[in-house]
């Protein structure tokens, strides 16, 4: 189904939704979805990110990995600069329609901007007065976001 006709849809009952075969997303009131990326191998969790109607259109006719910024407000491929791109092997969609689930070979290594596998390399804890503290783990960087960026 293209982009111009689930736009298009007119309402669709919850059972369509939930026990459907049409996938008919359901974006944000900015016209996005939430994607969580994992790693086809291992299960890890890599990244949160978000898709709009385009980039959940390139994703699924590309087997490529395409998202929407929200900070720089443009789609971008995964790994266009430092060419670490996923490559999807599997596409889920929750029972709402309203988060989607990839699941990659993350090409590289590094699926994160700061250069690690995965965004999620600190663990919360409780520090020695019960206040939360960051524990770095599974930190080791991949690559030097400085080289790769030119930040």
């Amino acid at each position: 189904m293209s982009s111009e006709s689930r736009s298009a849809s007119s309402p669709v009952a919850p059972d369509d939704i939930e026990e459907g075969v049409v996938l008919r997303p359901k974006f944000d009131a900015h016209g996005l979805v939430t994607v969580v990326a994992t790693d086809a191998r291992t299960g890890d969790v890599l990244m949160v990110a978000f898709m709009n109607d385009e980039a959940l259109d390139r994703t699924i006719q590309t087997g490529e990995a395409w998202y929407y910024s929200r900070s720089r407000k443009r789609l971008w491929k995964k790994g266009e600069t430092s060419g670490h791109i996923q490559k999807v092997l599997e596409m889920r969609v929750d029972c709402d329609q309203d988060a989607v689930w990839i699941k990659v070979d993350q090409t590289g290594g590094a699926a994160c901007h700061t250069g690690r596998h995965s965004c999620f390399y600190r663990r919360i804890d409780r520090g020695g007065d019960g206040a939360p503290v960051l524990i770095e783990t599974d930190a080791e960087r991949k690559f030097d976001p400085d080289k790769v960026y030119g930040k």
